[in-house]
């Protein structure tokens, strides 16, 4: 074991412990100690409620079976092959030997168990889906079709190389309609008919980093080229609400084609274009720069919170907002925003707020009874005093434990929806991941409740056309 003053490369890197990792221990005047790092929930109560700091963490040391409240800088990872000192004690060398063997079976436990998941995520084969061509219309949506006599002729001549063509100046294009073959002066040689004849680039489905599918073109893509259209169920607005209304899924293996499957991003290379098809509006996706070969295909999905909650955004652009729906930052790295209200600002007088309607049950537990609300102005959780390891009520301003980092203890700006764990900045890289069907963040305590998700962000995404 390293003697004297000595950095670590995790610490160097700037890495943080995390639960379940198992560490070496240094106390007082004994020996670096094979532990393995507990949630404080998952300890015995009287551990739980020793004087310990904000920022400590409890260990549970092996052989010994104790625990302990200690913090990042008396700890460092164990490796595999790790056999501690060389220097033997009497009295504890057995311990000590017995503590080693439980360390090694445990790691490799925890190994075998990431790697098998890590391997199950990446065999994993897309979602199940119907495939369909057309949008497929729900309840009393229809789909409008007009009449030969009012859909726009445009003025391209036949005789051209490709008439009606994305590089041409076809009127109907430039209005984003589409020709039809009985109208249009080139007949079928017309090329402004890629939503009816589906003249789709060729495209391949991967498993992407971090990001669940993805779609990529098998060729190069011109810019303002067609690269596919928005497939799915055509839904009026109160079907729109009913399946996006809280505590309900929705369907993770809707119907559609590959445009499902493209993912979002901030700085993306397609954007989507309403087109009028033979009288009804269609949903196509467009190139806005030269797209090569072997590229993801990305669009903005600027979607709109409608719940408190927001996804993570894991696009990985320079301009990244970090969450979904929030606008991408500019060039200064700051949000960008309309141009109409940076132009002008209207102060309205503040009106007085009604009383805060808190929540009924404990966040901690679920349970109802006598609890302790959270003075924070936008805050409803409550909790009971049990639950919070307090026999007696906070005195004066309370803020509750969802508003503090679990490993360092300031504000935190990220919060598990399931429990009052939350993390700061520093800390919240890898710590919560979104709960699939909701998009809802959650943290790893939760992680064997998640049922596995391997669809794409579009199985929430609708449009409005």
């Amino acid at each position: 074991m390293p003697d004297g003053s000595w950095f670590c490369n995790d610490c160097r890197a700037g890495k943080k412990p995390k639960y379940r990792d198992i560490i070496w221990v240094k106390l007082g005047t004994y020996r670096w100690w094979p532990a393995e790092i507990h949630h404080p929930r998952n300890i015995p109560t009287n551990i739980q409620h020793l004087r310990h700091e904000i920022g400590e963490f409890p260990v549970f040391f092996f052989g010994s079976k104790d625990y302990f409240w200690t913090h990042q800088g008396r700890v460092f990872p164990y490796m595999e092959g790790d056999r501690g000192s060389k220097h033997q004690r009497n009295g504890i060398g057995k311990v000590f030997k017995n503590a080693l063997l439980e360390a090694e079976t445990r790691f490799k436990e925890i190994k075998i168990k990431r790697e098998a998941k890590e391997a199950q995520e990446n065999s994993r084969k897309p979602p199940p889906y119907k495939f369909i061509k057309v949008n497929k219309p729900v309840g009393k949506v229809q789909v409008y079709t007009a009449d030969i006599s009012e859909i726009p002729k445009c003025n391209c001549k036949p005789s051209g190389e490709r008439p009606c063509g994305f590089e041409s100046e076809c009127l109907n294009r430039m209005l984003q309609y589409e020709c039809h073959p009985q109208v249009c002066p080139s007949g079928e040689r017309c090329c402004n008919q890629d939503f009816t004849k589906r003249l789709y680039p060729e495209t391949k489905i991967i498993k992407t980093p971090g990001k669940g599918w993805g779609l990529i073109c098998l060729r190069d893509i011109k810019k303002g080229e067609f690269v596919n259209e928005y497939i799915g169920e055509l839904i009026d607005e109160e079907e729109c609400r009913a399946r996006i209304k809280y505590d309900r899924i929705i369907d993770a293996g809707p119907k559609g084609n590959y445009s499902r499957f493209m993912n979002h991003s901030c700085q993306p290379n397609c954007e989507t274009q309403k087109w009028t098809v033979n009288g009804d509006t269609r949903v196509g996706l467009f190139a806005v720069c030269d797209i090569p070969a072997g590229t993801e295909l990305t669009f903005n999905y600027n979607l709109d919170c409608l719940g408190n909650e927001k996804t993570v955004c894991r696009c990985g652009a320079p301009n990244c907002s970090g969450f979904l729906g929030d606008r991408p930052k500019n060039s200064n790295g700051q949000t960008a925003e309309p141009k109409g209200k940076r132009l002008k600002r209207k102060y309205k007088k503040r009106k007085s707020e009604g009383k805060k309607k808190s929540e009924d049950e404990c966040f901690r537990c679920g349970d109802g009874g006598q609890l302790v609300l959270c003075d924070k102005k936008t805050c409803t959780k409550a909790y009971h005093l049990s639950c919070l390891n307090l026999t007696k009520r906070p005195f004066g301003r309370w803020d509750c434990p969802w508003h503090h980092c679990d490993v360092c203890g300031k504000n935190s700006e990220a919060f598990c929806q399931l429990c009052p764990n939350s993390f700061c900045k520093a800390h919240q890289e890898g710590a919560l991941r979104p709960w699939p069907p909701t998009g809802q963040l959650c943290c790893m305590e939760h992680e064997d409740s998640v049922r596995h998700h391997t669809g794409c962000q579009m199985d929430c995404f609708y449009f409005y056309i």
